[in-house]
């Protein structure tokens, strides 16, 4: 039995590029996008989230009522193909061919759920938080990803770019997992001991396929 029979994947800054998805937000408030980016990185690396960005620049902001005028001025919130990231589709494209079960899930509003259909990727199964009822760090959202893929958890590998939501909470349900060190999150949060038990640690998606490949030949 191959070690690795399934690979999830995270959506945001690990097949998405939100760069360009933040600036855009930057442009809807007023803010240099150079400023809204460094203030950012500032807010991950004192443990805060994107809310509390938007509510340094807007005291009050809801991204519920932002989100709506935005669509009702033509500029609505969201991913497209531009936004992939250049090596998204071929990794999962060779995954797949290996026989794997290949999924993606991810914390997205339902919206994602469309959008990303609209990339036409490989992919058995995509998951979106809003749609599943259930959001990471959740171990119950890592129990639907085995679920879907209808393997135990220790022959999944879960791939994500955040040691917080990705890396401990799929270690701590028994998958095995795959650092993906880019995007704000991924160059900001630390944890030694949580990347020592992961399965690879990666700075792109392009060596996956290979890696992968590898250990399920060595049987390791």
């Amino acid at each position: 039995m191959k070690p690795i029979q399934a690979v999830f994947f995270d959506i945001g800054e690990t097949l998405i590029n939100e760069g360009e998805i933040y600036g855009r937000w930057a442009d809807w408030l007023g803010v240099p996008r150079h400023t809204f980016l460094t203030k950012l990185g500032a807010v991950l690396a004192t443990g805060g989230d994107y809310a509390d960005l938007f509510a340094y620049f807007r005291p009050g902001f809801d991204l519920a009522v932002e989100e709506k005028k935005r669509a009702e001025a033509g500029v609505p919130n969201g991913f497209g193909p531009d936004d992939l990231y250049p090596d998204a589709r071929a990794c999962l494209s060779a995954l797949r061919a290996q026989g794997l079960y290949v999924g993606v899930a991810g914390n997205q509003p339902a919206e994602a759920a469309e959008q990303f259909a609209a990339l036409g990727l490989e992919a058995d199964v995509v998951g979106i938080s809003a749609v599943w009822g259930v959001e990471k760090p959740s171990q119950e959202f890592f129990a639907r990803c085995a679920e879907h893929a209808g393997v135990p958890p220790a022959h999944v590998l879960y791939v994500g770019d955040r040691i917080d939501n990705d890396v401990r909470p799929a270690l701590a349900h028994g998958m095995r997992v795959a650092f993906l060190r880019r995007g704000p999150w991924g160059h900001i949060q630390r944890d030694d001991d949580a990347l020592r038990r992961c399965q690879f640690v990666l700075d792109d998606l392009a060596s996956l396929p290979g890696l992968v490949a590898a250990r399920n030949d060595g049987g390791g």
